[in-house]
């Protein structure tokens, strides 16, 4: 940017040439002159996306360039760069700062594949087809999963209470889970 143009915004402006004002041409040349530097900057200063919130900043910073045209001219200033990168740092901290001030975002609780089941009706029938599959297994296996999974007992309380080695209650717990799952195709991610 020359010494002797100004940044007058737009709606200062009356003359246009060739449909832009010259406020256009002049920010147009601040970004070609100071935009590469600027946004060389700008990543060192990010959280996060680096690169899309460097634009964002770089943009903002050139907004503020327009906004304020007698900044970029005080007298003392052999360029604009120094300025220019002061706003960019300031806006970067300000940036920063507001969103460590915001409570993390968290998702709205319910993944994606979740079954939901808020419907009495549905989780009754949920009930029937999970009492119709355990009755098809054998009653060891039977006896390891009420154990472990219904009474929430460990592998050495289960093993203690049905006389077993723990080994055994585990490869049981694991074979009834299998044939749960070929019992209950639509429930499988359920079981696991």
């Amino acid at each position: 940017m020359t010494a002797g143009t100004s940044l007058i915004p737009v709606h200062a402006r009356t003359s246009r040439t060739r449909g832009t004002t010259t406020a256009e041409h002049e920010l147009a040349a601040l970004q070609r002159e100071h935009g590469g530097p600027l946004f060389a900057l700008l990543p060192r200063l990010c959280d996060g996306d680096r690169r899309q919130h460097a634009e964002d900043l770089l943009q903002e910073t050139l907004l503020r360039a327009w906004q304020h045209p007698e900044a970029l001219h005080a007298d003392g200033f052999a360029s604009v760069r120094p300025w220019l990168s002061t706003v960019a740092r300031r806006l970067a901290i300000d940036a920063t700062r507001a969103r460590r001030a915001r409570p993390a975002e968290v998702a709205d609780g319910v993944p994606g594949d979740a079954r939901i089941t808020a419907d009495p009706a549905e989780r009754a029938a949920a009930a029937l087809d999970v009492r119709a599959a355990v009755k098809t297994l054998t009653p060891q296996h039977r006896d390891v999963l009420v154990l472990v999974y219904v009474r929430g007992a460990s592998v050495a309380e289960a093993a203690r209470t049905l006389g077993i080695p723990p080994g055994t209650v585990k490869s049981r717990a694991y074979y009834a889970l299998r044939a749960l799952r070929r019992e209950l195709p639509g429930y499988a991610a359920d079981l696991r």
